[in-house]
């Protein structure tokens, strides 16, 4: 399945899309897409609906965060071999962990707005993980039987405040406007295997980054299992998994970031696309 939300900010509606393509409201049978029916249990309800029969939606319209009231947003940094090479990282050890507010959260073709006094604003397109059941302590054998599904999300980051600010990435990562996810949360039995997703991202049409999760170094269910042992994973949890190369500032001979005026455009295979003008915060 591929489930959404639709509507203005804040005032969004539960939405799946059909075989067709068409948006279809959801609103009679749940109240949201949010942690209460991230489950097995609950999805496999919702997979016995007949979308045909439910209210179809005209667009245009805007989508929203494919999911409500979002727990913790993780993010793992440096996570593919060839997105290490390209900023002359050392491969880690270990998942490299960092959060982005929730109030970066935003939809996929909403605005990115940079903040004040942004020099060095970043793109980054990543497969995003939704956990659908509470899971602690759990294997990578076993990890993937805790995700609900997958969504594109855009990594926005400011790397001057990411760097050249005391503290932690999480500076130059949670500026508002700084996690695009969506369009739709697509069930883990409709992406199979996600360590063989193709993913690309545009800027003014130019391609920047092209990759594949399959060069992940560590791979979703080991990300999963790795955080399992630090804390609680509840449903609603989001997980940006990293990024392939291609971002601005690992462009040569000079890096390149984005301005007011730019317009990013990304895509997972089998989870969709997102569309984002750049904007400067007045």
């Amino acid at each position: 399945m591929k489930l959404c939300r639709y509507g203005e900010p804040g005032a969004e509606k539960p939405g799946l899309i059909d075989h067709n393509g068409d948006l279809r409201d959801l609103s009679a049978e749940v109240a949201d897409i949010g942690r209460e029916v991230l489950s097995d249990k609950s999805l496999d309800i919702l997979s016995k609906l007949d979308a045909m029969e439910l209210p179809k939606v005209e667009h245009p319209v805007r989508f929203g965060p494919c999911v409500a009231d979002i727990g913790k947003f993780m993010c793992i940094g440096l996570n593919y071999s060839d997105h290490a090479a390209e900023t002359g990282a050392d491969i880690p050890d270990h998942p490299i962990l960092f959060m982005k507010a929730n109030s970066a959260i935003g939809g996929p073709n909403d605005d990115v707005i940079l903040p004040r006094g942004s020099t060095r604003g970043d793109w980054e397109v990543e497969l995003g993980v939704v956990i659908g059941t509470t899971c602690k302590y759990v294997s990578p054998e076993a990890a993937l039987d805790y995700v609900a599904g997958y969504c594109v999300i855009n990594d926005v980051s400011e790397r001057e405040f990411q760097t050249g600010l005391s503290g932690q990435w999480t500076k130059g990562k949670s500026c508002d406007t700084f996690g695009p996810i969506g369009p739709w949360l697509v069930t883990r039995d409709e992406v199979g295997d996600p360590q063989n997703l193709s993913m690309h991202l545009d800027v003014n049409g130019q391609r920047m980054q092209t990759g594949n999760t399959n060069t992940m170094i560590f791979t979703v269910a080991d990300c999963i299992s790795h955080l399992s042992q630090l804390f609680t994973l509840h449903p609603g949890d989001v997980i940006s998994t990293g990024t392939p190369p291609g971002v601005g500032m690992g462009m040569k001979p000079e890096a390149v970031y984005l301005k007011a005026g730019d317009v990013m455009e990304l895509t997972i295979e089998k989870l969709g696309s997102q569309r984002q003008d750049v904007r400067i915060d007045e």
